[in-house]
């Protein structure tokens, strides 16, 4: 019975690569810099609901690296944000072209630009040192 799934399975993939959607559809493609797909921060929403979304979008950021920091950060910190630290903290995670600009801030590696550099990103820079050295794992989803 494995067996014949295997070949069934088998037989989709190679039919697949066939009909032209091969696994190396973006051999072309400069893949060491992908842009974040931008998301409107100023959409009306309740605060509520802005912080679901927040919580989420901390821990799927499509690179582990952020994935564990900016979860750890807002299990830790967003359910206390103001209307004012929240909409910050959006802008932080959802305005840069690239996750990798976050963490190299975050870890100050690279300067923050003045539009990111307040009170949260001081925040994420303290958290980012973790200075208590506890073991972090990302929260699990609700």
């Amino acid at each position: 019975m494995i067996r014949s799934k295997l070949v069934q399975v088998s037989n989709v993939a190679r039919s697949l690569q066939v009909a032209g959607f091969s696994s190396d559809t973006t051999r072309d493609v400069d893949t060491t810099y992908m842009e974040i797909p931008l998301y409107d921060v100023d959409k009306p929403q309740t605060l509520k609901n802005r912080k679901a979304r927040l919580q989420y979008q901390s821990r799927k950021r499509g690179m582990l690296e952020n994935d564990l920091l900016l979860s750890t950060f807002a299990k830790k910190y967003l359910d206390g944000f103001t209307d004012e630290q929240t909409m910050m903290y959006d802008r932080l995670i959802n305005s840069p072209s690239n996750d990798w600009d976050i963490f190299y801030w975050a870890v100050e590696k690279k300067p923050t630009p003045k539009e990111f550099d307040n009170e949260i990103m001081d925040m994420l820079k303290k958290h980012a040192k973790n200075e208590d050295r506890v073991i972090l794992s990302q929260p699990p989803l609700n």
